[in-house]
């Protein structure tokens, strides 16, 4: 059985092609949702493109709305903390062409004053004891997941279905106390909500979660359990101050969706980047003390989420020479790119687990950073030390062109991964 080599594949793609066609068109965009199935597949070369013209450029995403695609890992970072792009929804353009889906009120889409104490609130709870806690659990249902692939009988299995999309959605059940979830509607819920489905069909999903997630809480308010949504009822600050239900459905939607989706990214694409470069997975294998490093360089390399969540202007900001309107116009930092950035890392195009890669932005930066990344850091770490430590043969079971990927610019991850290894 031989590996398909990602390197040789990949490397006339690797760094910036003159082919790509990058310049604006009629309307004076970059028109990213023309460009399709290879934009989904390989966006790399399309940022490094764009990077190579400036830090700034108006796009029309896949997903239809008119946005301000901010590149390169300096503007990047600064745009993430940058006060005058806010989070609240009041403050979008209607010429954005967006509109919102979660229900509720989450740190996400909040400002200072009240991302603050949103965030004050919900960390009081989502403490890393809470995480550690939840330690053996990880592993016990990796081995479980691990022995039902194995036990499979043919030497063969969809790494998604098997490990990457189980094992966070476990996990996040029983973090937040809930049922086990029918994961293939929950699934088909999410999908929509946060991919590039039709408005109609986005509003509907969004109506079948939401009252999903209000039956979740209106359980957890007749519990007396130590679960996450039970605590996030019952908690209060010094002076009393409590989540109300509105900021409980949105913590819910936060937590549920966010708690697994960007995992099952992680761990899916994190898997492929080993078994396209055969080497690296060999280091890995001959020396598991590189694996939290690993985790790191598999978050900057190819991370789960593409752009950041939505910002608004409230005034007009300059970056790199460009000015975006301050009459709340769609900005979207680009995590995927500002991660490949040879400004800030060397070779960002070649993986390496040796590689000390800090600095990246896969968990975000400034007030909004990832408050679950310690947990979907637990979740890849030991995802993929019971992985390489059971399934010593794992090789990928398609070509690179074969594997279908997620649509839209926020997330980032596979529908499948096919593996094969030694039955």
């Amino acid at each position: 059985m031989g590996s398909y080599p990602y390197d040789r594949v990949m490397a006339e793609h690797s760094v910036v092609d003159a082919s790509i066609n990058v310049t604006p068109n009629a309307e004076g965009l970059v028109d990213l949702a023309a460009m399709g199935e290879p934009f989904e597949r390989d966006p790399y070369p399309v940022y490094a493109a764009l990077r190579e013209r400036g830090p700034v450029h108006r796009v029309r995403t896949p997903e239809g709305a008119l946005a301000w695609l901010v590149v390169g890992h300096e503007a990047a970072r600064t745009a993430l903390a940058d006060p005058r792009l806010a989070k609240e929804w009041k403050h979008a353009s209607a010429d954005a062409r967006v509109n919102a889906v979660s229900s509720g009120t989450h740190m996400l889409i909040a400002d200072p004053p009240d991302h603050t104490r949103l965030r004050k609130l919900v960390a009081r709870e989502f403490t890393m004891r809470r995480i550690a806690d939840l330690e053996p659990l990880v592993r016990a249902t990796t081995d479980e997941l691990l022995d039902a692939m194995l036990a499979g009988g043919d030497g063969r299995a969809d790494l998604v279905e098997a490990l990457a999309f189980p094992l966070p959605i476990t996990v996040i059940s029983e973090l937040m106390g809930v049922p086990q979830l029918d994961r293939e509607v929950f699934r088909r819920w999410s999908d929509e909500v946060l991919g590039t489905a039709p408005d109609e069909e986005k509003a509907v999903s969004a109506e079948k979660l939401t009252a999903y997630l209000l039956d979740l809480i209106d359980s957890a308010r007749h519990r007396d359990d130590d679960d996450l949504l039970s605590a996030l009822v019952r908690t209060s600050d010094e002076d009393g101050d409590r989540l109300s239900a509105e900021e409980l459905l949105g913590m819910a939607w936060l937590l549920l969706i966010a708690g697994y989706e960007t995992t099952v990214g992680l761990i899916s694409n994190g898997a492929l980047a080993l078994l396209r470069h055969p080497d690296q997975l060999a280091a890995l294998r001959a020396d598991p003390g590189l694996l939290p490093g690993a985790v790191e360089e598999m978050l900057r390399y190819d991370g789960p989420v593409e752009t950041s969540t939505y910002r608004f202007t409230t005034e007009p900001v300059e970056i790199g020479g460009t000015v975006i309107p301050g009459d709340g116009q769609l900005v979207l930092p680009v995590l995927a790119d500002a991660d490949r950035d040879p400004r800030r890392f060397a070779e960002p195009d070649t993986f390496d687990v040796r590689r000390a890669p800090r600095g990246h932005l896969a968990f975000g930066h400034g007030i909004h950073f990832c408050l679950g990344a310690p947990l979907a850091r637990m979740e890849a770490r030991i995802a993929f030390e019971r992985l390489l430590a059971r399934v010593p043969t794992l090789e990928l079971d398609t070509t690179p062109a074969g594997l279908r990927w997620r649509d839209g610019l926020l997330l980032r991850g596979l529908r499948g991964l096919p593996v094969r290894f030694a039955a």
